[in-house]
Parts: C-alpha cells; structure tokens; sequence
C-alpha cells in the first residue's frame, strides 16, 4: 500500500522506529564510504513506503551531491592552492554535518542540510 503525504496544512505522520533507524543508517552510509549510492538504494526501495524516508533521503542526496561537487571544484582550485583549505573544510563540514543529521534523524527529524544548493 502506498503511503501519500498528508495534504498541504496538516503535520506529517508519527515517525516509527524503524523509519528512524532506517534514516540514521542513511546518514551512517555516508560515513563509511558509500556517500552517494548507500542513502540512494535506501531511498529507491522506501520512499514510496514512508513519507519521513522520503523527505530524509531527498535532503541526504542533495547534501551529498552539493558537498561532493564543492569537494570537486575545492580539488581542482589546488592547483592555485587556494583549494587546500577549501578542501579541508569541505571534508570537516561533511562530516560534522552528517553527525548532525544523524543526531537529528534518531529524533524522527529530517535535518535541513546547510549551503547544499537546492
């Protein structure tokens, strides 16, 4: 059965705990090394199950699309050097970031990922 979201004005269902663990094990993915393809395979297989997945793996893709096209372009401005830093803090911000969601996704939250381009 597929779950539709609530119309426009009324909140979100409750979140279970498997939606969480779920959305925390998205986040975690991204940590150990699958940061685009594990929230991805995830997000394909649920999102029509869970509304708060869904919104969850949206956030999470965006997040790691934008940091790896900042990570891409902080690389290729290595070459004037100004690109070591940016590189540094790109990696730092990733995962801080990630933490934050997952803190955020064991409260049934989907985090809103900051300078992710939307």
């Amino acid at each position: 059965m597929e779950t539709l979201p609530p119309p426009p004005g009324l909140p979100f269902p409750p979140v279970t705990q498997d939606e969480k663990t779920l959305g925390i094990v998205m986040h975690v993915l991204c940590l150990v090394g699958f940061p685009i393809l594990g929230p991805l395979v995830v997000w394909l297989v649920k999102k029509d199950q869970s509304s708060y997945i869904d919104r969850q793996g949206r956030e999470l893709l965006n997040f790691q699309l934008s940091y790896l096209l900042y990570g891409f372009l902080s690389f290729l401005l290595c070459f004037v050097l100004i690109g070591i830093p940016l590189l540094i803090g790109v990696g730092i911000a990733g995962v801080v970031l990630t933490l934050i969601g997952i803190v955020n996704a064991a409260d049934g939250k989907v985090y809103r990922f900051q300078l992710t381009i939307r």
